[in-house]
């Protein structure tokens, strides 16, 4: 949600980013907090903070709330001083600009590289007749969303770009200089036509990898860099190590059914229609939707949501066997067949709010109502789910619900562990045969692997995450179907660029 906290939306007709005084009282008590620890540190107290941004690509969300642009000029005014240079960025479009920008915040601009720089900053220009030119995102990649090809940008284009702004005397921040990672439940989305989930990796094929490493790109911009000014002494530092831990065998847990005592102690919520992940206060994660058949279905009947009704997935069981799932901008009708009394169990998956633009409040759960054969189910069980606090609690889990190493379908836990050769250095891990689901490792939740979309394999694994001398815990929670012989791969690489098409299951060539 661009990193605006889920709790907002416990306040269903909040409008974000607007002069709402709902959302201004969250945002000036976060002010109260952050603000005063960095006063001390400004330029002209001292520290090394020159500037200070205050809203983010404003222009690209259709609010244009001016009265909101100016609360926060005040805000930061009253708690920052006078002296303090205080900015806006936003898309270097007039458009983009027009609600963006505010007198008394510097209006900045972003783009990645452009063959004409000087066209590339003329919108800023309009509104800076004087003053810096500066890029405050120069874009030296771009991010993975799930299902399409891996993104990227050469490092000839990026260095050029590099050069041609520092010759006009620009002032440019690159976003991104590292890569980084969507660990836990972090990754957001954008929505473009549709909605887009951002991968777990935020490698964004930056100068610095995902893993800290230099690339040929960083090599490509320090060259530029070094026209302009000397570069530090010495050799650049190499990449860090890494390790091949090889093949860890996973064992089954219990389906997530089985296993509702330890992942929703509190047990369930009773409501005649379903609640959103907000009406229980849920920020993430997953939430059991539990019905019964209220007749018998002989002749296979569409279970179905309305439009937008699942956000973000819903993995379908009945009477504890896996059916399918439906989806958001995807499949939103399943067949079932059953007699009247029968469990219907819906575990519906948040995949990320959205980021950018029109994040509007986007809610997650059942957001409508479900219909068998056109008739509104009701009289739900709602299981708001913690799987992370089960997991901190340690596996494994008392011996009823220990299954061995059967595999199958529908959503369930498995545990494993590893030793490593005494060294606890960076790994990648793969997930060979496996759908899609959410990786923890010594308690640490690592993020969403989804090999059977793509383009992302393998997780990234810090080695501060890994023992060097204790087993290091695996917990693995599939959503669809695990292999026939669970397991997990360390490798000493990442995979980041094979796209399976959620359509014809082909893979698609790597960029």
């Amino acid at each position: 949600m661009g990193g605006l906290p889920a709790w907002l939306l416990w306040k269903p007709d909040i409008v974000l980013r607007s002069s709402d005084p709902d959302y201004l009282r969250a945002v000036d008590s976060w002010l109260d907090v952050l603000l005063p620890r960095i006063k001390p540190r400004l330029y002209h107290n001292g520290g090394n903070i020159i500037s200070v941004q205050v809203e983010n690509e404003y222009g690209s969300y259709p609010a244009c709330d001016y009265d909101y642009l100016r609360h926060l000029l005040a805000a930061f005014r009253a708690r920052l001083g006078p002296d303090v240079l205080l900015f806006t960025t936003d898309g270097n479009s007039a458009a983009e600009l027009r609600c963006g920008a505010l007198q008394g915040l510097y209006a900045t601009v972003d783009f990645g590289p452009d063959p004409n720089v000087t066209a590339a900053f003329a919108p800023q220009r309009l509104y800076e007749p004087k003053g810096p030119l500066v890029n405050s995102e120069y874009y030296t990649g771009w991010l993975d969303y799930w299902g399409e090809p891996h993104a990227g940008s050469s490092p000839a284009q990026v260095a050029q770009g590099l050069q041609d702004m520092l010759q006009l005397g620009a002032n440019v921040n690159m976003y991104m200089f590292q890569g980084g990672t969507n660990f836990g439940y972090w990754s957001g989305a954008d929505y473009k036509g549709r909605y887009k989930p951002v991968t777990t990796s935020y490698d964004y094929d930056a100068p610095l990898s995902e893993a800290g490493d230099p690339t040929e790109k960083l090599f490509a911009i320090r060259t530029v860099i070094g026209k302009f000014q000397p570069l530090p002494e010495g050799p650049m530092p190499p990449a860090s190590p890494k390790f091949a831990y090889g093949p860890v065998p996973l064992r089954k847990q219990g389906a997530v059914l089985q296993l509702l005592d330890e992942l929703c102690p509190g047990g369930p919520i009773r409501s005649r229609f379903p609640l959103t992940f907000e009406a229980v206060k849920q920020a993430h994660g997953f939430v059991l939707y539990r019905t019964r058949l209220p007749r018998d279905v002989w002749d296979p009947a569409p279970l179905s949501s309305p439009p937008d009704g699942v956000c973000d997935r819903a993995y379908v069981l009945l009477n504890g066997e896996y059916q399918g799932r439906l989806e958001r901008d995807g499949q939103t009708t399943l067949n079932l067949t059953g007699q009247a009394g029968a469990t219907l169990d819906l575990l519906v998956e948040n995949m990320g709010r959205i980021n950018f633009g029109v994040n509007t409040s986007d809610f997650k759960g059942l957001l409508r109502n479900l219909s068998l054969a056109s008739a509104p189910l009701s009289d739900w069980l709602i299981y708001p789910l913690d799987v992370d606090s089960a997991v901190a609690r340690g596996w494994p889990l008392p011996a009823p619900h220990a299954e061995g190493s059967r595999a199958g379908l529908g959503p369930a836990l498995y545990t494993g562990a590893f030793q490593t050769p005494g060294i606890a250095w960076d790994t990648f891990v793969k997930f060979p045969g496996w759908s899609k689901g959410q990786l923890w490792i010594n308690g640490f939740n690592l993020g969403r692997y989804w090999p059977a979309r793509g383009p992302q394999q393998t997780l990234f694994v810090p080695g501060s995450l890994l023992s060097a001398s204790a087993p290091n815990n695996i917990t693995l929670l599939e959503l669809e179907g695990a292999p026939p012989r669970p397991l997990v791969l360390f490798l000493d690489r990442p995979l980041l660029n094979q796209t399976v098409s959620p359509q014809a299951g082909a893979e698609l060539p790597p960029p």
